[in-house]
């Protein structure tokens, strides 16, 4: 069976989907979890505000916009800690032998990465279900990390989208 799996999760009702499966998975095959969170600037509800566009007319509000980007992003990585902490009491709780970590960057580059070093038995992400337009100018993590994982992967589906 396995013995280290990775559960990339998000805030959402997939991700939460996502976790009590790795949770459930790790109990029965007596496996330690690490749980990842990716924060993407690229993907809702990560894009940048609206507030930051530029205003070459008044180069003082620049500085205040980029405050106000530095504020909110501390902001939105300590909230997804503290949830992250959260899920984590909940599966030592339970029983399962428990970390966590957080990055930003590309999703799919980055749960592969973390998988590596971390020497990932087994990676569980979930699916969305985007497709068609959305799909290709967003992308999908799950077929990025079914492609360039160095060991199994777990795609969990989400409800398909449009």
């Amino acid at each position: 069976m396995y013995q280290k799996i990775l559960v990339a999760v998000e805030n959402s009702e997939i991700g939460q989907h996502i976790f009590e499966q790795g949770v459930n998975l790790a109990k029965v095959s007596n496996a330690e979890i690490m749980l990842l969170h990716v924060i993407s600037p690229v993907e809702d509800p990560y894009i940048t505000p609206i507030f930051l566009q530029p205003d070459t007319t008044y180069p003082a509000w620049q500085t205040e916009s980029m405050d106000n980007y530095i504020q909110h992003w501390e902001k939105l990585k300590q909230e997804k800690l503290e949830w992250l902490r959260s899920l984590t009491d909940t599966a030592i709780n339970i029983g399962v032998k428990t970390g966590f970590t957080q990055k930003m960057g590309d999703p799919g580059r980055t749960i592969c990465e973390i998988a590596r070093s971390w020497s990932a038995d087994l990676i569980m992400v979930g699916r969305r279900g985007r497709a068609g337009l959305s799909e290709f100018l967003l992308g999908s993590v799950s077929n990025y990390v079914l492609h360039h994982a160095h060991g199994s992967v777990l795609v969990i589906q989400g409800k398909t989208l449009s």
